[in-house]
């Protein structure tokens, strides 16, 4: 008798349709966690080169209002000092390769994208996944 392979369909809105995160899930995955907000740092942004250290020394609503005409980011949380970055109109992450659905600054990403699903996001240990379209091409 086959094993029954279940193809997952989460939706991102619906945190009962999440799937438990393990290993191995990226690789099979069609981004969907590229899709939702991702709230994130000044150190993040200085990691990702959009930032200068000495840019946070500056005040940050005025860096927030500076990264928003450059349209890096749609929102920036001054209580909490959260910058949202911007995203395609599709709702995909400004840094998301569209062809190979890849993050195209992956070994500078912020701390957000680094450790969701495991440890931060709606519901940690668990991810949105939804298996890749069938034909498209993933490169590392």
């Amino acid at each position: 008798m086959k094993k029954q392979i279940v193809i997952h369909s989460a939706d991102p809105d619906n945190l009962d349709t999440w799937v438990k995160y393990s290993n191995g899930l990226c690789d099979s995955c069609h981004a969907v966690c590229c899709t939702m907000p991702a709230e994130i740092r000044a150190r993040d942004l200085v990691r990702m080169g959009l930032l200068s250290e000495f840019d946070l020394e500056t005040d940050l609503k005025q860096l927030a209002r500076g990264l928003q005409k450059q349209g890096v980011i749609e929102h920036f949380n001054f209580r909490h000092g959260l910058f949202t970055l911007a995203r395609r109109a599709n709702g995909d992450c400004s840094f998301l390769d569209t062809r190979t659905r890849r993050c195209t600054i992956y070994e500078q990403r912020p701390d957000t994208c680094r450790n969701h699903p495991q440890k931060i996001g709606p519901r940690p240990g668990f991810c949105p996944y939804r298996q890749e379209q069938a034909g498209s091409s993933r490169s590392r």
